[in-house]
């Protein structure tokens, strides 16, 4: 039936699109999304409204049952960070030469296109590598593109990913690679790290993530590097940029790619984040080419001898090559990616080694008095960054009681254990809260 608000829903329109392309039907495109994860019923919607009034009315009513974790005391982490958000980065990025520019095109732009270049610069210095992309949309696209990159790079359709990745996370990657690229999965060691690792010439790449999925800080870089090397593989390593004033930059110990989520770096949480993700390379032309997402530089204009801010190497992307492109690139993130520029400028190298040290500090005094307070802390000797879990017996009551006393624990791993999150914005006074209503509740 025809649809007065969506182009092409005429039938003859719609079986001449699908005839083109060679698909029997729209259930088609939709194969691959397992039957579980599909609404086999009509939206749960209300009845017309006929006003915005009654329209802003309804949906205040339903916002109002949010519950913002800076209004209770909040220790959830796993990907989105209750990090401190300077007021100045909201205020650069509400602008609207920034808000309300689509992608900054030359006709529209009024410091987009040097903001944007000002933050891969930073990053750039901040991970020790020469080339870094216009954020893409989070940081599980960012690992999923830079395993595929490697694959492109060493012409092989094979890569090994440490199982200390989170479920959702591992769950996009194998979204990314499937069907052409296969993937190995390392166990985790009992130390929290990744596990025994074997590679062949087959292998495009070892994919690691520190700190991990249990904020463990990875310490085999070097030889993982090596071994990968050795192999003529790729080293990919995912890692979050608000960790480097105190961790070592991935390229340090042998890093070809860098990946990960810049939402530490002034993104507020937001009901599930403001998310953005980045990729970074050495100057190597080979690799560099296989970016897929935008590159900004100092680049010529069509003015001789004349320089300005923008696109380099574009041709290598689909907007220049359409379908021609090794992978398809759309929106980008580049709000957040000013955002983060801004961050990282007001944080400067001593405080982004400050804030390192803060973390690193309330981490294990968190670790410390939940011991103390009966819970068992996993991976206890191992160095953490921001997370840690811990084992109770029941993760589901546990964490039902805490909400009853204000605070979200942490996030459910599985029925036993919890992922608790400690930032700069946890002070003592909060940890020893958690801590003596954990050991209330175990008692």
């Amino acid at each position: 039936m025809t649809h007065p608000y969506i182009p092409n829903a005429e039938p003859g329109v719609r079986a001449e699109m699908l005839a083109a392309i060679g698909a029997a039907s729209v259930e088609d495109f939709y194969a691959d999304i397992p039957a579980g994860l599909r609404l086999d019923r009509p939206l749960n919607l209300p009845e017309p409204m006929a006003s915005e009034q009654e329209l802003v009315t309804h949906m205040r009513r339903l916002l109002a049952r949010n519950t913002d974790t800076t209004e209770a005391l909040s220790f959830l982490g796993h990907g989105c960070y209750p990090h401190h958000v300077p007021a100045v980065c909201d205020e650069v990025n509400g602008r609207s030469e920034f808000l309300t520019a689509y992608a900054g095109e030359p006709y529209e732009d009024h410091g987009r296109f040097q903001a944007t270049f000002e933050y891969l610069s930073m990053m750039a210095e901040l991970l020790e590598l020469d080339v870094v992309n216009v954020p893409t949309y989070d940081g599980y696209q960012a690992a999923g593109t830079a395993l595929r990159m490697a694959a492109r790079y060493t012409g092989r359709s094979k890569v090994l990913v440490s199982g200390a990745v989170a479920a959702d996370k591992m769950s996009k990657i194998h979204d990314f690679l499937t069907p052409d690229i296969e993937i190995v999965v390392a166990p985790v060691g009992p130390a929290g790290e990744i596990g025994e690792v074997r590679i062949d010439e087959t292998f495009a790449a070892i994919y690691l993530e520190t700190p991990n999925v249990y904020g463990v800080v990875e310490t085999r870089g070097r030889e993982l590097a090596d071994l990968a090397h050795a192999a003529g593989a790729l080293l990919v390593v995912s890692t979050d940029p608000i960790s480097l004033g105190v961790l070592a930059p991935p390229a340090s110990y042998g890093a070809d790619i860098a990946c990960g989520d810049i939402q530490s770096l002034g993104m507020h949480q937001s009901y599930g984040g403001g998310q953005a993700g980045y990729i970074a390379t050495r100057d190597e032309e080979r690799l560099v080419a296989e970016f897929p997402s935008r590159i900004f530089g100092i680049a010529p204009t069509k003015v001789p001898g004349e320089y300005g801010f923008g696109d380099v190497f574009y041709d290598r992307t689909s907007f220049a090559i359409r379908e021609e492109g090794k992978e398809w690139v759309g929106t980008a993130a580049a709000l957040w990616g000013i955002t983060a520029g801004v961050y990282l400028a007001l944080m400067g190298p001593e405080g982004m080694r400050e804030i390192g040290e803060t973390i690193l500090a309330r981490t294990r005094y968190a670790m410390n008095r939940l011991s103390e307070a009966g819970a068992r802390v996993l991976h206890g000797d191992a160095i953490h960054f921001r997370e840690f879990a811990i084992e109770v017996p029941s993760a589901d009551a546990l964490l039902a009681a805490l909400r009853e006393r204000g605070i979200f624990g942490g996030v459910r791993l599985d029925d036993r254990t919890l992922l608790v999150c400690v930032t700069e914005r946890h002070s003592r006074d909060d940890i020893d809260r958690l801590a003596a209503a954990v050991q209330g509740e175990l008692a």
